[in-house]
């Protein structure tokens, strides 16, 4: 009688402690923040103050080649008035500047 005693008391605490833990799992649980958070944060490149290889890594459809002739427009013809402008850089056209144009600024 004392071992069925201790085994109904071994039970009874184990199913509490489970219980315990899983009700504490389930109060402390936050809700998880959106992926579009983690967007919102990251700024837009700057034309005006980019590097090359900030450009190849960031832009879509700009490898190394592009990169490096946006930076050789810039210091040819001075700051980027408009996102636009990237038109007149070799290699870019309206394909490219349409993928990029929300991930560019001037400013």
């Amino acid at each position: 009688m004392h071992k069925r005693y201790l085994s109904s008391l071994l039970c009874a605490v184990l199913t509490a402690a489970t219980l315990s833990i899983s009700a504490a799992e389930t109060t402390n649980t936050a809700p998880a923040k959106p992926a579009t958070v983690q967007v919102a944060e990251v700024g837009k490149i700057n034309l005006n103050t980019a590097d090359a290889p900030m450009l190849q890594r960031e832009l879509s459809g700009i490898g190394e080649t592009k990169a490096k002739a946006i930076v050789a427009y810039r210091e040819a013809h001075g700051a980027f008035a408009s996102v636009d402008e990237l038109l007149e850089v070799k290699g870019i056209g309206e394909s490219i500047l349409a993928k990029n144009r929300d991930k560019l600024s001037i400013n």
